[in-house]
This record gives structure tokens, sequence and C-alpha cells, in this order.
């Protein structure tokens, strides 16, 4: 099945701590139906020092489900995403304008 949300799509997060903020999916694990989006869902996560990087408290994305995601549209509201056929390919729509994603 196709997946309405993919990684680069600016979503709104509609539950929860960070409920009304905007980002950009970083990434998305479709078996777990989870997304990193940035800036969202920040959690402290200790890490050790390295050669390369140095350690201590740094703020990382965590996952959150794709449910509590809504892609914006156009005119910058949430909305939900449809399927439909142009041609031979298929295509997302938002279903507030009908425009392609």
């Amino acid at each position: 099945m196709a997946a309405k949300l993919k990684k680069g799509d600016k979503v709104v997060v509609l539950t929860g701590k960070d409920k009304g903020k905007e980002g950009v999916i970083a990434s998305v694990d479709p078996a777990a139906g989870k997304a990193v989006v940035d800036g969202i869902n920040m959690a402290i996560r200790h890490t050790r020092q390295t050669q390369t990087s140095q350690g201590g408290r740094l703020p990382k994305a965590m996952p959150i489900q794709l449910s509590n995601l809504a892609i914006l549209d156009a005119n910058g509201k949430a909305t939900r995403v449809g399927f439909r056929m142009e041609g031979d390919k298929k295509v997302r729509f938002a279903k507030t304008t009908g425009d392609v994603i």
C-alpha cells in the first residue's frame, strides 16, 4: 500500500505534548507505524564521549505515531491524504484543496 506520509513532508502534530507544532519528516518506519520529525518529541539522551564527538546530555528527536501527524496543504492547514490515478500514475492529493502533493 502506498504511504500517506513520506520523508520530507511538512506535517503538524495533532495530539500530545507537541500539539500544534510543525516540522519536516526526517525518517519513516512503516513497520512500526512511526516517524521522526525534526524538532518534535524531543528527549534528552546521554551519550559517551568519543574521539570525534563531545559526550553529554544531547536532545534527540524520538519517533512519533503516524496517526498523530497530519500533512499540511498549500494553505498551511492540516489535511487528510487521498490517492487518485492521473494517467497511469498513482498520486497523492490533499483532501481539502484537491491539489497534488
